[in-house]
């Protein structure tokens, strides 16, 4: 198959191209775009044996700073270039609600879901991460929505569970500090609470990257997650419905061009 430029215009489009480009042959499919353009691209390549390489152009490209790609594009190409193929494990998020959807880096429910869901697409595209920021501000006087999320026979009431295979949390924070995407289960961590006040303290030790050792704070290892209640979902940064819902892992679904240095 020849190389072939295939711009997207709409939510969508992605997915679309990269599963034509499977179907007509493709090994090695680059993405120029931001996690949620990825997570799209993956949904379309997902058991297929074509290459997904990653441009970083969007507005936290978690997953380029994961890879120690970086987000500057000259650099990025460099090491793509040095870059290895290797299979990997996706999650998959499965509720009543819409059809199974594939996730390379994470998947929350509750109050990051909660912040993704209100977000202002304009205030995005202008103010990039900030807009995250001054979004999560806007809840500060309201109660953090409760559900029940159910790992390795345990259940744990909270109001944020975020199901991790990156270490990197909106481009240049760290939540999950132990998740990696060579590894073939997620990194969870749950955090307790319904005062808005609260998450607040747990942001802090997210910035002083101290939040795994804070009380009301449980960190497991496991290969799914069972969810119930009323609250939202987010998947690689964008809204995904909401709960019920199962986080699971597939294994070895997806070859990643990754730099041979990430560990």
């Amino acid at each position: 198959m020849k190389p072939a430029l295939a711009p997207t215009s709409a939510p969508g489009d992605a997915t679309a191209i990269a599963r034509d480009s499977v179907a007509n042959g493709a090994d090695l499919i680059l993405v120029l775009g931001g996690d949620g353009t990825i997570n799209e691209a993956v949904n379309g390549m997902v058991h297929s044996k074509a290459a997904l390489g990653i441009i970083p152009a969007g507005t936290a490209n978690v997953l380029a700073m994961e890879l120690g790609l970086g987000s500057g594009l000259d650099r990025a190409v460099q090491r793509l270039s040095q870059s290895v193929e290797r299979r990997v494990s996706v999650g998959k998020i499965v509720n009543s609600h819409d059809a199974p959807r594939y996730f390379l880096a994470m998947a929350g429910a509750g109050l990051d879901a909660k912040i993704v869901y209100d977000l202002n697409p304009a205030l995005k595209a202008r103010a990039g991460k900030l807009a995250y920021w001054l979004s999560g501000f806007g809840h500060i006087a309201e109660q953090v929505g409760n559900f029940d999320a159910r790992i390795n026979g345990d259940v744990y009431r909270c109001g944020f569970a975020l199901a991790s295979r990156v270490r990197n949390y909106g481009g240049d924070l760290e939540i999950a500090s132990g998740a990696s995407l060579i590894r073939d289960d997620f990194e969870i961590v749950l955090f307790e609470g319904s005062n808005p006040l609260r998450y607040m303290w747990y942001m802090m030790g997210v910035g002083m990257r101290r939040v795994q050792g804070m009380h009301g704070v449980h960190t497991v290892r496991a290969k799914q997650v069972d969810m119930t209640g009323d609250v939202h979902l987010q998947v690689d940064g964008e809204y995904a419905g909401r709960l019920p819902a199962r986080f699971e892992i597939v294994p070895g679904a997806l070859t990643l061009l990754i730099p041979p240095s990430y560990k």
